[in-house]
């Protein structure tokens, strides 16, 4: 076998490329250590905060000696490893949808991020880039940073197979925290870090289930099985199109690309018609429309959500609208806001770190009896119910206000709101073909512009009908079909 950084797909690299994805390697060598050699045990525990909700389990990497006494045996016939990172809320709300279609279909999810080892160099090196990433979605809010260095990286800079060539050398150094997982059990990656450190590690069955739908060479790991939400980033990807500047580029195998549709969590594909009937029974009995604003895990949105509320505050006081609004685990998002906006303040009901409230609030506001009104703010300290809070407003709410990224895929009115990187673009483009969301609003007046339309229009009622289509020709099965193909490749072995 070549290296993987060296021939992509066939495609060979310049020495120069080559080179300096070593450098790349070597730097991260020289500041956080190179653990290839150490044996690090591993665990299965019960995963406290969406154990019950999903089914998961966390694989646990120790420190080397360290006892495994007390852990949950791996189920070698069922057990399915979940392989994803912290950065962002996306790679994890995927996750999520991995696991309970995994659960659903009678198996065993494990998860397992490869960014919660601090002991390792593997998540060592994972902080440092998310970090970095962190840093530069925060600096995009300049125009100039984010004309000049921000949308070109995130567009073009991450297509070029020379970034994979770097990405596959630095991946080999977080191969480690795989060595005494059983080589068998399927892996389900939601970013390419798992699916490059599982083949490095010579896991046997890995399903690269790639989030955007802008085909670039960042998201590829060969060895695995590439799965895509939408045909358009198929085609692109086939051909590994745009991905060595002009050039044609060697296309990928037939047996590496698979398109599933959408990855989306069982509890809101099988709930979609009545979901979908009650907004727009709400719409017709003129009750408030509930708009559902949720932050993303940069947390680089709040001045959008802040002009947004302030113009809805008057139909939140005529009880024309209401508002939930999950700030993550970005808890002084939600007290800038408020004292930023002195008149939510008459309006506000909080949910603050209270799951179980935060569940139960959800569960009623699913009666059609419940009338949801004035300004519901939720945050929750831990990453877990951080990001799976949005998933459990989401089948109450009418609209879902996000940025393109992972949400533009799920079954609910969407209406977004600027990106944060340009590849985040061809997220709202899909999504207004398929019609279950808006152009991207790129600002305030058009943001404003399109909560009009949703409030006088038909526009809700319109895409309630496109959701209901698309659910009948299979467009959100993705998360059940990548579950079944890998759990397929072990039994096909």
């Amino acid at each position: 076998m070549s290296d993987r950084a060296k021939v992509i797909y066939g495609n060979i690299m310049p020495d120069n490329v080559f080179l300096k994805a070593e450098k790349s390697k070597k730097k991260f060598i020289k500041k956080f250590g190179d653990d290839t050699k150490k044996n690090y045990p591993v665990k299965i525990v019960e995963n406290q905060y969406i154990g019950d909700l999903l089914g998961v389990q966390n694989i646990e990497v120790l420190k080397e000696n360290e006892s495994t006494e007390g852990g949950i045996p791996f189920d070698n016939k069922k057990g399915l490893i979940v392989g994803n990172i912290r950065m962002g809320f996306g790679h994890y709300r995927i996750s999520m949808a991995m696991a309970s279609c995994a659960r659903h279909l009678g198996y065993t999810p494990y998860w397992m991020d490869l960014n919660s080892y601090p002991h390792t160099t593997c998540t060592k090196v994972i902080s440092a880039q998310n970090d970095l990433y962190s840093l530069g979605s925060r600096l995009s809010k300049n125009p100039i940073f984010n004309k000049l260095v921000w949308e070109p990286t995130n567009y073009e800079g991450f297509r070029a197979l020379s970034y994979n060539a770097a990405d596959q050398k630095n991946a080999e150094l977080m191969a480690p925290v795989y060595r005494n997982v059983p080589k068998d059990i399927p892996v389900i990656a939601t970013h390419v870090w798992p699916a490059q450190a599982a083949i490095h590690a010579g896991m046997k069955h890995v399903v690269n289930a790639i989030p955007d739908n802008w085909p670039m060479a960042l998201h590829l790991s060969e060895g695995s099985v590439h799965t895509i939400q939408c045909r358009n980033a198929y085609m692109g990807y086939r051909i590994l199109n745009g991905m060595n500047k002009k050039k044609v580029c060697e296309p990928m195998p037939k047996d590496a690309l698979v398109y599933t549709g959408h990855y989306i969590d069982h509890e809101l594909v099988s709930n979609i018609e009545s979901d979908c009937a009650m907004r727009i029974a709400r719409k017709e009995n003129k009750k408030p429309m509930r708009f559902l604003l949720t932050i993303g895990g940069a947390g680089a949105q709040k001045e959008i959500f802040a002009a947004i509320i302030s113009f809805l505050l008057p139909y939140i006081e005529k009880k024309q609208a209401a508002l939930y609004v999950n700030v993550g685990d970005y808890k002084q998002v939600w007290e800038d806001l408020k004292n930023e906006i002195p008149g939510m303040a008459a309006h506000i009901h909080e949910h603050m770190g209270d799951f179980k409230d935060t569940e139960a609030f959800a569960e009623s506001a699913l009666d059609e009896k419940t009338e949801i009104t004035g300004i519901h703010g939720f945050w929750h300290g831990n990453i877990f119910e951080a990001v799976y809070c949005t998933n459990l407003l989401m089948r109450s709410c009418d609209v879902l206000v996000t940025k393109p990224s992972e949400l533009a895929f799920y079954p609910v009115p969407k209406l977004f709101i600027k990106r944060v990187g340009k590849h985040e673009m061809w997220g709202a483009i899909h999504s207004a073909e398929v019609g279950d969301g808006t152009l991207e609003c790129r600002d305030i007046p058009h943001t404003v512009q399109m909560i009009t339309q949703f409030l006088e229009t038909d526009l809700l009622n319109e895409m309630c009908e496109c959701i209901v289509e698309n659910k009948r020709a299979g467009l959100y099965d993705g998360a059940y079909k990548v579950v079944e193909l890998a759990m397929g490749l072990k039994k096909g072995e």
